[in-house]
């Protein structure tokens, strides 16, 4: 909940002030799949939001199983190997859509490798930087318009896959 301070330009001795709620422990978690299509003419942003929650595998396997869904086709899954993407949820909705959900982990301790890690230090750094939220609704509003504005940005989202190691091959993105 407290905000990220950064440089800010002010008239001198006008120090801006960030004001927040402190002495609780509020936050927002948030879940984000980018997703290539089948044609691999177009990607997309799947997210969900948390207030004063955090993804575990149950909620990472309801995530999943919304996505699934909502979007057509058959799913390869590249995810890292935190503990909210394995456990008994995943490995049953692994078997349940077994014809249309592969999952793969990346390496261990490679955020490079993951597109999404690109995004999280984009809206931390960038989008949230001086934010004081009054509280966790209003931050989770913040982060969900931010995202909402990005879901189905072309350029936003390949610049991500740009961004990462990840190897595929350029051709699909470009």
């Amino acid at each position: 909940m407290a905000p990220l301070a950064r440089r800010t330009l002010a008239p001198r001795g006008q120090t801006p002030e960030l004001v927040q709620k402190s002495g609780t422990r509020e936050k927002v978690s948030v879940a984000a799949a980018v997703w290539l299509s089948p044609r691999r003419d177009r990607l997309g942003l799947y997210s969900h939001t948390l207030a004063n929650g955090y993804f575990d595998s149950w909620y990472m396997a309801a995530f999943l199983e919304a996505m699934l869904k909502d979007l057509a086709g058959r799913f390869v899954v590249i995810w890292d190997g935190g503990p909210m993407h394995k456990g008994d949820p995943i490995r049953d909705l692994r078997d349940q859509f077994a014809g249309r959900l592969d999952l793969e982990r990346l390496p261990p301790y490679a955020p490079m490798l993951n597109p999404v890690e690109f995004l999280w230090s984009w809206l931390k750094w960038e989008r949230l930087s001086n934010l004081g939220p009054r509280d966790a609704a209003d931050l989770d509003a913040r982060v969900r318009a931010v995202l909402a504005t990005v879901r189905e940005d072309q350029a936003f989202l390949r610049n991500l896959f740009h961004a990462s190691d990840l190897p595929l091959p350029r051709a699909l993105l470009s």
